[in-house]
């Protein structure tokens, strides 16, 4: 089976969805290939930040968005050791929604892909793999596929890889990425609250380890950052041992770890981040984390890809509509959005070095906050400019741009 669209997006996560509904909404045809049968994956980026939500507002879509269940974190603290430290407080942002949304992934893709099937030119297809490119001579000129054993492929004037850090497109287009390395991974569970639990959002930053909490409503969810490589010594030491750690480390969950029944309720997050020096070639296009993966540092990936998605639809709705899209395009929206993922870049790898790294190394000291953090944290501006850093990043897009071209 072959079809022609104006564009064809590979990967239904934040990036491929926003866009394909963005395009979709202003007139173009695209086809977006999701390669599960439905959004249903646990600990993916649930944080929805003010930029996002802004977006969301731009598009007139936040009241019904924000009706789905939620968790709203105003203020990101830390202890370091003993010390408390007020991270950022978002409840300054110039926006509407001064918060992060705390949602499951899959509520925010299917809320965006139900809102897309309203558009005559928006075609979901769910338990669709992109598996390689079409190529006429130097130019991309679509995809092929399968679904449910049946194979297919889509002509489009664009393809875009949106599937992610392990995308399959950018390795079959010979584009490369740039490594830049982590000291950690995260180990994701949940444990059940209980009546008088602090409702902040805190990370704990103790002798070899730092454990983060992030309320869900009914429940934490957990992070647990080890050194990088660390997973597989941890699973070896045994499930007890694993419990008898976060216990002794966090004396407030010790009544809780029994919720943790096997290390299948514990799920690894190894941490990349990285980065394309180009995102494009002919008739092709990265965004998303096949486009850069992010630290989990922040939170910030998810809102990255969907910048990435607002900037694209901005500057490609008209060309594709008109069939007209070139590389001065695809060039123009990698210029775009390359500053603000190496200036988010570059601020995960400065806290990955000065925090991250030397905590997890301290494991036979004490753990006090870096001199910076509190002299920063200290100043009510300073504090103010970081929760405008977190929450909306370095160039938040707006969709009231979509009817100007990206400089």
């Amino acid at each position: 089976m072959t079809d022609t669209r104006d564009c064809c997006i590979a990967g239904g996560g934040p990036a491929g969805l926003m866009l394909g509904y963005l395009l979709a909404r202003a007139g173009c045809r695209v086809t977006v290939l999701e390669k599960h049968a439905d959004f249903l994956r646990d600990f993916r980026g649930d944080t929805i930040h003010p930029s996002t939500l802004e977006v969301m507002d731009e598009l007139g879509l936040l009241d019904d968005f924000l009706k789905l269940p939620h968790q709203k974190v105003e203020r990101m603290n830390a202890i370091f050791g003993d010390t408390p430290l007020l991270l950022a407080d978002l409840t300054h942002l110039p926006v509407r929604a001064k918060y992060i949304a705390m949602m499951p992934q899959w509520d925010f893709l299917n809320f965006i892909a139900e809102r897309g099937r309203k558009s005559p030119g928006f075609d979901l297809r769910m338990n669709a793999e992109a598996a390689d490119l079409i190529l006429d001579n130097d130019t991309v000129a679509g995809l092929t596929g399968h679904a449910l054993g049946q194979p297919f492929e889509v002509r489009a004037c664009l393809t875009i890889a949106a599937d992610g850090r392990g995308s399959v497109l950018r390795a079959k287009s010979g584009l490369v990425t740039d490594d830049y390395g982590a000291p950690m991974d995260v180990l994701w569970f949940r444990l059940p609250k209980a009546t008088g639990d602090n409702e902040e959002t805190i990370a704990r930053f103790l002798p070899g380890r730092i454990f983060i909490m992030l309320n869900r409503g009914d429940n934490w969810q957990c992070a647990y950052v080890i050194p990088k490589g660390g997973n597989d010594a941890i699973r070896a030491a045994g499930l007890q041992a694993f419990k008898d750690t976060l216990s002794t480390a966090v004396p407030f969950v010790a009544a809780r770890v029994g919720a943790i029944a096997s290390f299948d309720d514990v799920k690894l997050l190894t941490v990349q981040v990285n980065r394309m020096p180009r995102w494009w070639k002919r008739g092709f296009l990265c965004i998303g984390d096949a486009a850069h993966a992010m630290s989990p540092i922040g939170g910030v990936g998810v809102n990255l890809a969907v910048q990435d998605a607002v900037a694209a639809a901005n500057r490609l709705a008209a060309p594709l509509r008109d069939r007209t899209a070139s590389d001065a395009d695809l060039a123009a929206i990698e210029r775009r959005r390359q500053w603000p993922t190496r200036m988010t870049q570059a601020l995960q790898l400065l806290m990955q070095r000065q925090i991250i790294a030397p905590v997890l190394q301290s494991a036979d000291r004490p753990v006090t906050p870096p001199l910076a953090l509190r002299v920063l944290t200290s100043i009510p501006l300073t504090s103010r400019l970081i929760a405008r850093v977190i929450g909306l990043g370095f160039r938040p897009e707006h969709v009231a741009a979509a009817k100007a071209a990206i400089p």
